[in-house]
């Protein structure tokens, strides 16, 4: 058996948004790995995804990722 969530179930690390999103976030809980896959992907630049228990957008930690719609309005 693989021994980290994200080898087990990586479909829902790599999710657009929604549910799946949540559950790879609150799976990295308890991950002994945490810290150095976060810095690990903000090293390497990757694009999307949920590393160490943040979700990345554009290479960038966000806290939740927006679904598809209409975009917000300028202030």
């Amino acid at each position: 058996m693989l021994p980290y969530p994200c080898q087990r179930r990586p479909e829902l690390f790599f999710d657009t948004y929604g549910r799946a999103l949540e559950l790879a976030k609150e799976l990295c809980g308890g991950c002994p790995l945490r810290e150095p896959c976060l810095r690990g992907a903000l090293e390497r630049g990757e694009p999307h995804g949920v590393w160490g228990g943040q979700v990345l957008v554009d290479g960038d930690v966000v806290a939740t990722r927006r679904g598809p719609g209409r975009p917000r309005r300028a202030a």
